[in-house]
């Protein structure tokens, strides 16, 4: 692995519904992280409306940086360098966030770097609260599931930075399947959370529900999962007027563990990893977070709960890599969408 320089991060990230700013100490020591959440305002609409977002960003942002300036008890003059969310994400939202940290960048003169939100989830495994001790840090060769609502897939990090896809979601993402199936469970928004409550009371292995293992490769596939789901409730309807809402989101719940285990675990064997990192929103998942930790050999890194999320403190650690090793970006710097494995 190689030797990383001291330094002192700010990241902005706005991808989606979340005003985040964090300040990171050497990729890892969370100095301060606040998170503005639009949560209550989207939920109804049943998702997450676009323009509403972005509105909402301009409102929060600079408040946000202020305040996660204060906790930490800095100014600019004690950062190093700033760094914020390119994509993927929501346009408008991107805009907010990306505008912020330029104006940032020319008014103090310190380096700017973009970062991949994606990357930025994997990264949040290195973070920790700096007033605690530091918990042991991920070893390379890592296998990596990044699990969210927009992407399901297994990458395998060598080093810092360095990546390796090996499968990803050929339809549905496990969370926008969660999200899928909670609407048609008439369960409330988000839509992971609200399945995993309905199926705390529920039977796993009432419901046979299948599982796309893809046999010969790497990929996942959760829309027959969540069209099998609709089958049933349709099913359901005709013979009764109360549906078995509990078992029915803890088979769907089981049948998508099971998946991300099992794949997740085959690859690690198969390219010879030695630990295990789960990160994205879906991380969150109690009943995944006990499975990964509960039934391998391998140390399994999965961030705390509220690094699961969108916030700025993963965004801050990645820009801390990637300043680190030398990839500075530019005040031209704009969206990306795409996911860069290098």
């Amino acid at each position: 692995m190689t030797d990383l320089k001291p330094a002192r991060i700010l990241a902005v990230e706005t991808s989606c519904d979340e005003t985040a700013c964090a300040i990171i100490e050497n990729g890892r020591a969370l100095l301060s992280s606040v998170v503005a959440s639009q949560m209550e305002i989207h939920a109804r609409y049943g998702g997450v409306f676009p323009e509403v977002a972005s509105r909402q960003h301009v409102l929060s942002i600079t408040p946000v940086v202020e305040q996660a300036l204060s906790q930490a008890h800095l100014t600019l003059k004690d950062i190093d360098a700033l760094a914020v969310t390119q994509g993927p994400g929501l346009a408008g939202s991107l805009v907010v966030g990306m505008n912020m940290a330029k104006g940032l960048a020319v008014g103090s003169g310190l380096p700017l770097i973009g970062v991949n939100h994606l990357e930025g989830h994997l990264y949040s495994a290195w973070v920790h609260d700096a007033a605690e001790p530091a918990p042991a840090e991920p070893q390379f060769p890592l296998m990596a599931l990044l699990v969210s609502g927009g992407h399901t897939e297994l990458n395998l990090m060598t080093d810092h930075l360095t990546y390796r896809r090996l499968g990803s979601t050929l339809d549905d993402a496990a969370g926008e399947a969660f999200d899928k199936v909670a609407r048609l469970l008439e369960l409330g928004y988000p839509g992971g959370p609200s399945v995993q409550k309905a199926a705390e009371e529920g039977d796993p292995h009432r419901f046979k529900f299948p599982r796309a293992w893809l046999e010969g490769s790497w990929d996942f596939s959760f829309s027959g999962l969540k069209t099998s789901v609709l089958y049933e409730v349709r099913e359901l309807k005709k013979k009764s007027t109360t549906l078995p809402v509990a078992d029915l989101a803890a088979s769907f719940q089981q049948a998508i563990i099971d998946v991300l285990f099992k794949k997740t675990m085959n690859a690690a064997r198969e390219f010879n990893a030695r630990e295990i990192l789960v990160a994205g929103g879906v991380s969150a998942n109690r009943p995944l977070r006990q499975t990964f930790r509960s039934q391998t050999d391998f140390p399994v890194h999965i961030p705390p709960l509220a690094l699961c999320t969108d916030n700025a403190a993963m965004i801050a650690s990645a820009g801390y890599h990637r300043y680190a090793l030398g990839h500075v970006s530019d005040l031209n710097i704009d969206i990306q969408p795409t996911w860069p494995l290098s």
